[in-house]
């Protein structure tokens, strides 16, 4: 659903239901919260009853009375009244807390749901929706969703509640008086309509102008150092500036409405006490009622119109959560495209042979999201199909022997990062096979398949944490020794040991203050440690480091490589010479293959980018 649209949304049936899907597991503490509202609705709305009972038998009684008798009543009167509001006490925190309660259970679930979910959603979902934006739906909109559970919803109930006790009770004790409070109700009504309108369109309007103001301030810090690099400080200012102007002017308009509603409600309501005491104190002198009860009818009027003014705020609630549930919803009904297959083959221990069969693979197709993977059955089809999809492989084919190194060349777009996401699994193909030891890789499980494949990119992610926690990834199972041992191995021991703690220094966010090079060989590390003696696919993982890092790197990616299948995309010369076997693509199409000395003797087009990108290396 697109952001303005939710927005929009009011109240849905459909999606409240499916929300309260999440507190059904709770039944018994919402029925529990239920009892204790139930009870605070009648002791509340007894209330005023105290006063007509204190007034019409003690203060102002019918009969004579000894002045020690009416001041018994009243004692009895006030400790009833009190033992009334202690039991008020009891169940309005028995009320509150059983939904707080419930709601962060609520709260938890969806969280762990929506996060197990994005888990599982395969690198293409990412590529189209921001992380910002993902990260909204697990925090702010899950948040609005606890609102209308804890607040919306049960607050509803709860003034509900209080409006049918207090009619009961007014109807009972006067019904005429009670007609003539009711009168207001209509205009009470279309008064709340016409200000919620105003209202909606307004919250409408600052959430979308929050949202853009949101993203500037994401782009904007995201950017900074081109922003200073550049001298644009200014013009973003005022862009930003422009922004914040245009929130606060809607911010202005929905006071506008708030300072409008609440004294047009209690004037209305202030109009009903009038009328109350126009119409009942003309009762009460012709001594048609008490003056118990005209005082209590007062009292209920005035709690009649503190539910009416509470409805109105919930229709804000009610409007964020169904933005809010849209949005949650939409992203867990996604279809994870990348799933394992039923009775999936679980493996221990890969031999490294990879076989690419007439692999043709495409992103998605031209102006619309990318499918599940398909087939064609007739050659018209496979046409049709060649049209419709941006296709960034085309008709792949060759075969990787167990233990072979092979080099990915070409140039950018030719498709060669695909190659490694294909047989990591991080996207499956639209027609051909990708097989690993003669099985295509959607039939093993994922979890398997990836343990099984270790991957160094060109820019590796490290996480907030110590070294110690990047390198075994929380897995206490590998001992310290092991983990030394690996880093030594690679080349990053001496400059871990450097650091002031060690193995237990803390990283900051993506391992800032970490050299690229120093980051290189903390991804290298780990794939090792999480991977011996299986597959290993490499990505660039020196392309952006100095000379005497990548001599570091190469002297250990040669030691790993040693007895493992691996496969290397690379622009550096020291890489490429010396692997097994160099596959060249261009466009999508896998053009020469051979090693470099062969491909050089072609004079094809490996030959032309060695001369354009190597011939001075």
């Amino acid at each position: 659903m697109h952001e303005e649209e939710a927005f929009k949304k009011s109240f849905d049936a459909r999606l409240a239901r499916r929300i309260l899907t999440y507190v059904r597991p709770y039944r018994l503490q919402v029925a529990l919260a239920l009892v204790c509202l139930l009870v605070g609705t009648l002791t509340t709305a007894a209330t005023p009853l105290f006063l007509k009972y204190a007034i019409d038998n003690a203060i102002l009684p019918k009969q004579a009375l000894e002045l020690a008798q009416r001041y018994e009543i009243l004692l009895y009167i006030s400790l009833a009244f009190l033992g009334v509001r202690v039991l008020d006490f009891f169940a309005r925190y028995g009320q509150i807390y059983l939904i707080s309660w419930v709601g962060q259970h609520v709260l938890f679930d969806l969280r762990s749901e929506i996060f197990s979910k994005l888990q599982r959603l395969h690198l293409g979902y990412f590529d189209k929706n921001p992380v910002g934006r993902l990260m909204t739906r697990i925090t702010s909109d899950v948040d609005a969703i606890n609102q209308f559970i804890t607040g919306g919803l049960v607050g509803l109930i709860a003034d509900l509640f209080l409006l049918g006790g207090i009619m009961g009770f007014m109807l009972v004790l006067d019904w005429k008086l009670s007609l003539v409070a009711f009168t207001v109700i209509p205009v009470l009504l279309a008064v709340t309509t016409w200000i919620r309108n105003g209202m909606r369109e307004a919250y409408r309007e600052m959430r979308l102008r929050l949202a853009k103001l949101n993203a500037s301030l994401q782009e904007n810090l995201s950017g900074v150092q081109t922003t200073q690099l550049f001298s644009r400080e200014p013009r973003n200012e005022a862009g930003f500036g422009a922004l914040s102007l245009d929130l606060r002017a809607s911010w202005v308009r929905i006071i506008f409405w708030f300072s409008l509603f609440f004294p047009i409600v209690g004037f209305l309501g202030e109009s009903t006490v009038a009328l109350v005491l126009w119409y009942g104190g003309g009762q009460v002198v012709q001594q048609a009622l008490t003056l118990g009860l005209l005082v209590a009818f007062v009292d209920y009027v005035r709690q009649f119109f503190q539910p009416l003014q509470d409805l109105s705020d919930k229709f804000n609630i009610f409007q964020a959560a169904m933005a809010s549930a849209e949005r949650i919803f939409g992203l867990l009904d996604t279809p994870e495209e990348v799933s394992d297959r039923p009775g999936a083959i679980r493996v221990e221990r890969f031999r490294g042979q990879i076989d690419f069969e007439d692999v043709w693979f495409a992103y998605g197709k031209r102006g619309e999201p990318k499918p599940d993977g398909t087939r064609a059955n007739s050659l018209k089809q496979k046409e049709a199909e060649t049209e419709d999809w941006d296709w960034v492989l085309r008709g792949v084919s060759f075969r990787i022997r167990p233990g072979e190194k092979i080099a990915l060349v070409g140039a950018t777009g030719a498709g060669k990062t695909s190659v490694i996401s294909l047989i990591a699994r991080f996207y499956d193909v639209q027609r051909g096979a990708v097989k690993i030891d003669g099985q295509d890789v959607r039939d093993y499980l994922q979890r398997d398949l990836r343990r099984a494949i270790g991957i160094v990119l060109q820019d590796p992610f490290l996480f907030s944490g110590t070294i110690d926690y990047n390198l075994r990834l929380g897995d206490e199972s590998i001992p310290m020794q092991r983990v030394e041992e690996v880093a030594k191995f690679v080349g990053a021991h001496e400059f871990i040991s450097a650091l002031p703690g060690g193995y237990q220094s803390v990283l900051h966010e993506r391992g800032g203050g970490l050299s690229t090079g120093q980051k290189q060989l903390l991804a290298l590390a780990r794939a090792i440690l999480h991977n011996p003696d299986i597959l290993l696919i490499l990505d660039e993982a020196t392309a952006n480091v100095d000379s005497e890092t990548e001599a570091k790197i190469q002297e250990a990616l040669w030691r790993v490589m040693e007895g493992r299948t691996s496969v290397i995309i690379a622009h550096r010369l020291s890489t490429i010479r010396h692997v097994d076997r160099i596959l060249v693509f261009r466009k999508g199409k896998l053009l020469e293959e051979g090693n470099h000395e062969e491909l050089l003797a072609k004079g094809g087009y490996y030959a032309k980018l060695y001369e354009l990108q190597y011939a001075h290396g």
